[in-house]
């Protein structure tokens, strides 16, 4: 029935193609001559032009594939093989009969005159088929669009153009009421019927003005994703204020053009909200680090393990050892990259970073290239009631990680460091800083021996990492409140696992690249640094809940080792820009590696001796900067935590 029906229209159409085409070569030469016909021309001549240029069309018709197309969605794309063929059959007709009578009967001006009417015969029926289907589906939606969610898009670009399309469906669930210019430059204009009201900054009486037309918008939609988090974060503060929830439209690929899907809006996530705009990251160079080569990686079944995990395989590696303490994360990672990469080579090592033993054993076996150092203790907190065991993993297992990279003639070992490391004021941010040192000291040591190249990447906290903030509120929130703040005032900085794993490989190919960066550190840029508390608020308004009405959020007090605010440079460290945008280069002070493998000596001794106040003490000598917090309250329940 379907092929039947088809078939049937397309007849329809080349008939009236056909017709159309006769009408546009007699209309030529009347409009041409005016009332006078040529008078050269008989009837029979008459025919016989009209006939050949019928037939000409015809055939160009056929091949030019114009009968696929469905007219009640013509479109440009349409109108330009209209245009294709119309050019087509005159150039071919006129040709011909230059060639036989030099166009002796013919004015110079009847082809130029043919071409414009047959395309406004071809076309125009076809467009005035669309307008009057057009307005009988606006009929139908003005008689249902009651039902239907008003909302008010911002952005008045190729988003919103193609969101607008997209729900004109009749069973569509939003209707457009306006629409915010970004720039102010479009203001006054529209895109398919729907105004662009006003800029980002008259939003207030927009909304206002909405609302006296009985127009009321429930939500607003972003539809740029190249917004930035501070942008995103004052739209929801406003949204949050005049009663509309905060979302975004799906991104571009999962939009199609003229096919009437249901379009799902997806609510604003919390990287939405602390997102930056993305980094033009020069990934050939990443590429060209990871391809072909054995990669090793420490902490692999971790959130930035796992993550560095996923991407370095992405670069296609000549084989993979994940090497982890926990087994259930170390199963997970494996059985994850077993799915999606069978046929890549891959090593699941469970082991600990403090076992020099089994950390050789498997570099020794497996003679990795590259090793990203992820593993470490990180809750502050956790690391500061157990500082052995925090020194043990991250200092301790650092050098014995380091010193095994020497061994087996990896080219390059990639620390990832915490921007608690600077100025450190609990033990996890003291071991990192060790750790740092021991890697920029080897670094240093290396130059001109074509040994392993040491790469230290610092920065600040992980969404959704284990241990961090998000998960925390989510659970809060799962469970009706409170959230837990430790202040009002703390801050902290943050960046997306995938957004820190993409930079920690561009920094290591910068460094792996270039010697002028040996013994230094890279940092990542984290953008503006972020109010807990107010992190606190906007999950909760994310819910669809109410700070303080429907969810209480509670202050416990610092907790030990926390400070209020982060930093990601020393005071004696002054930032480098490099050739990539979003990572800065350091030189924090070094010290002799000799000397520094002595007194790790002594601290792994302390430590494993579970001698904590020796352990502290030989850190206190080996970080001068250390000051440990004094006064922090100790939490007797969850509280909001970060790494």
């Amino acid at each position: 029935m379907r092929l039947g029906f088809s078939v049937h229209r397309g007849h329809i159409a080349f008939t009236h193609d056909l017709i159309m085409a006769a009408a546009s070569f007699l209309a030529a030469l009347y409009l041409r001559t005016a009332s006078d016909w040529i008078p050269d021309w008989d009837l029979s001549t008459l025919a016989l032009g009209t006939a050949t240029f019928t037939i000409i069309s015809a055939t160009v018709f056929l091949s030019g594939g114009m009968y696929k197309g469905v007219w009640r969605y013509a479109s440009v794309t349409d109108l330009l093989a209209l245009a294709k063929a119309a050019t087509a059959t005159v150039l071919i007709f006129y040709l011909a009969i230059f060639l036989i009578t030099r166009l002796a009967d013919i004015p110079r001006s009847v082809p130029i005159i043919n071409w414009f009417v047959l395309l406004a015969l071809l076309g125009g029926p076809r467009f005035l088929y669309r307008v009057v289907k057009d307005r009988r589906r606006a009929a139908r939606l003005a008689a249902d669009g009651n039902a239907r969610v008003p909302v008010l898009l911002v952005g008045a670009g190729d988003e919103a153009d193609l969101f607008i399309r997209a729900i004109r469906s009749p069973d569509a669930e939003y209707r457009v009421v306006g629409l915010l210019s970004e720039t102010g430059i479009r203001v006054g204009r529209n895109i398919h019927g729907v105004d662009v009201l006003g800029s980002i900054g008259d939003l207030d009486d927009i909304v206002g003005q909405l609302r006296r037309k009985g127009l009321s918008p429930q939500r607003l939609i972003i539809t740029d994703h190249r917004m930035d988090g501070a942008a995103v974060r004052r739209l929801l503060d406003e949204a949050d204020r005049l009663g509309m929830a905060l979302a975004r439209i799906p991104r571009l690929t999962d939009l199609k053009d003229g096919v009437a899907d249901k379009v799902t809006i997806r609510p604003i996530a919390v990287e939405d909200l602390l997102g930056r705009p993305q980094m033009v990251l020069d990934r050939e160079a990443m590429a060209e680090m990871i391809r072909g080569r054995r990669v090793l990686i420490t902490g692999a079944g971790g959130s930035i393990g796992s993550e560095l995990v996923r991407q370095v395989c992405e670069y296609g590696p000549a084989s993979v050892v994940l090497f982890e303490s926990c087994e259930f994360n170390l199963y997970s990672i494996d059985l994850e990259i077993a799915r999606a990469y069978p046929d890549l080579a891959r090593r699941p090592v469970l082991g600990d970073v403090r076992d020099a033993g089994r950390v050789g054993g498997a570099m020794a076996e497996h003679r990795p290239e590259l090793v990203f150092h992820a593993a470490a203790l990180k809750h502050v907190p956790m690391v500061e009631y157990n500082p052995d065991e925090g020194l043990l993993t991250n200092a301790v297992g650092t050098r014995i990680v380091a010193d095994a990279c020497r061994s087996n003639g990896v080219r390059v070992m990639v620390q990832i460091s915490t921007d608690k490391a600077v100025n450190p004021t609990n033990v996890m941010g003291a071991s990192k800083r060790v750790a740092e040192m021991y890697a920029q000291a080897l670094d240093i040591e290396g130059a001109g021996d074509g040994g392993t190249r040491f790469v230290t990447v610092r920065f600040g906290n992980v969404l959704g990492s284990t241990g961090s903030v998000v998960p925390l509120f989510q659970k809060q929130l799962a469970a009706g409140g409170p959230l837990t703040v430790t202040h009002p005032d703390m801050t902290r900085y943050f960046m997306t696992v995938r957004e820190a794993v993409e930079l920690v490989l561009q920094a290591s190919a910068l460094g792996l690249d270039n010697p002028v960066y040996r013994g230094k550190i890279f940092v990542l840029d984290m953008g503006e640094p972020v109010r807990i508390v107010h992190l606190a608020h906007q999950m909760i308004r994310l819910a669809g809940l109410r700070p303080g009405r429907d969810i209480a959020i509670t202050y416990t007090g610092l907790r030990p080792g926390e400070k209020l605010f982060e930093e990601i440079l020393h005071g004696a460290e002054p930032p480098l820009p490099t050739e990539c945008k979003g990572i800065l280069v350091a030189a924090p002070r070094s010290v002799d590696a000799e000397e520094l493998g002595v007194a790790l000596s002594d601290l792994e001794t302390g430590c494993r001796a579970h001698r904590a106040e020796a352990a502290l003490a030989i850190l206190r000598r080996l970080v001068p900067e250390y000051r440990p917090a004094v006064g922090a309250a100790v939490p007797t329940g969850e509280t909001a935590a970060v790494e």
